[in-house]
């Protein structure tokens, strides 16, 4: 299941009962998001998910006070919740991160990964390959967030692997707004290279192969797409000359 900061603990010491439904609610809400089941700008009402989840108002905050902390979700005064919109200075900070990160990342998995590591990688890109032919979008974007997630774990940075946990999410906000419809941003091809290079403990092709393969990922977005503004005189031109002709 795709999560956002790699720790699903409950946010508060509280009683144990409470403690598993706010991560339940967390969980839950963290995977409908990422997943794209809600969209970006979707408005999240307390008492709405409280009756959801048949939970209390007070459960329901806490998880959404964690999902604004981790960016996905925009918690406005007198206005309540509302899944995150990203900007594109945003989108293009996330892709940033994502290639300093991960360049660390891969270094990592060259010098801790495991042969049997490393062979988990592999079978899951072969799940991944099977989606990508049988042109399964969700499971492909699923199994690919799989992929830079196990990466981070085998790396054994715990902290590394939260902060990629987090823009990995915030990705997936990013590709619901701007990716084109009927593009895939995940190549299996690209991610068996960057694999080949770990196999290989070959540390300077591995970042080099992942820092290629986000930047492919982000040319695919229509991040230089202007903004369409509408020109509300102009639009109306034609009402406006009938309410003029009929006195109105």
């Amino acid at each position: 299941m795709p999560q956002g900061a790699a720790g699903a603990d409950p946010i508060t010491p509280a009683s144990p009962g409470r403690c598993s439904r706010d991560a339940r609610i967390y969980r839950e809400l963290l995977t409908a998001i990422v997943d794209n089941r809600i969209p970006p700008g979707t408005a999240l009402p307390e008492d709405t998910l409280a009756a959801a989840f048949a939970a209390s108002r007070t459960v329901v905050r806490k998880a959404l006070l964690r999902l604004g902390h981790e960016k996905l979700v925009e918690l406005r005064p007198n206005r309540g919740a509302t899944v995150a919109r990203p900007s594109v200075e945003e989108a293009r900070q996330v892709f940033e991160a994502r290639r300093l990160v991960e360049a660390a990342i891969v270094g990592g998995a060259v010098e801790h990964g495991t042969d049997a590591e490393l062979a988990r990688l592999r079978a899951g890109l072969a799940r991944e390959h099977a989606a990508e032919r049988q042109a399964d979008r969700h499971e492909v974007i699923r199994l690919s967030g799989d992929f830079h997630r196990e990466l981070a774990s085998i790396a054994g940075n715990q902290v590394l692997g939260e902060f990629l946990g987090e823009l990995v999410s915030r990705t997936s906000l990013i590709l619901a707004l701007y990716q084109p419809p009927g593009t895939v941003p995940c190549s299996h091809d690209e991610h068996l290279a960057v694999l080949e290079a770990i196999e290989r403990r070959d540390p300077a092709r591995a970042r080099e192969r992942m820092a290629a393969h986000l930047a492919h990922v982000e040319r695919l977005l229509r991040l230089d797409k202007p903004k369409r503004t509408v020109d509300l005189h102009a639009l109306f031109a034609d009402a406006r000359q009938r309410h003029r002709a009929g006195g109105a």
